[in-house]
């Protein structure tokens, strides 16, 4: 192959390259299309009265919780395996020392935030509750979501049954335990 060929094969490859550009830009000129300002589509959703009922009849659902039917979830023994996660971080025996977070003997049916020798969030100092079935349950499941401000940076137990045996297991360590439901 001479060097006449080889010129030939590069010419025809840039001359392929700019007929593709050439038809690109005309056809911009000839096909104008106007592109909008945001990208995407509005749509619009008219709200009756059925669709507010129903978000909050959704809404209310999942926060109410049939806490006995979840108690009957739970068992001690269970509680107490599922417990060795907390324990990293706190003590549930009686007379037991805090560590990262509160000891938590007797922490049902007590105030939130009320041990004196433990510095708490402001967010625990202001929730202003009890520890009941229904605050403990909703706690363990995402405490970041339910109390939002909490240091605590435990995930949650998302699964009902080993979230019912720990209440069930820290309702054991008191010296007066709440009556279950």
């Amino acid at each position: 192959m001479d060097s006449f060929e080889i010129n030939k094969i590069i010419a025809s490859i840039l001359l392929i390259a700019l007929l593709f550009i050439g038809i690109g830009k005309i056809s911009d000129l000839v096909f104008h299309v106007d592109k909008p300002e945001i990208a995407g589509y509005k749509v619009e959703v008219p709200l009756n009265d059925n669709a507010t009922q129903i978000s909050e009849t959704k809404t209310e659902t999942v926060e109410k919780v049939d806490i006995a039917g979840l108690l009957a979830l739970g068992d001690l023994a269970h509680g107490e395996k599922v417990f060795k996660k907390c324990a990293a971080c706190h003590v549930v025996e009686k007379g037991g020392a805090n560590k990262i977070g509160p000891a938590l003997y007797g922490v049902l049916g007590r105030k939130v935030a009320a041990i004196d020798d433990y510095k708490y969030s402001q967010a625990l100092i202001e929730y202003n509750k009890q520890w009941t079935f229904d605050e403990m349950n909703g706690y363990l499941r995402k405490p970041q979501a339910w109390i939002k401000g909490t240091k605590m940076s435990f995930a949650g137990l998302r699964k009902d049954r080993d979230r019912a045996s720990v209440i069930l297991y820290l309702n054991k360590y008191s010296d007066s335990p709440l009556p279950l439901p």
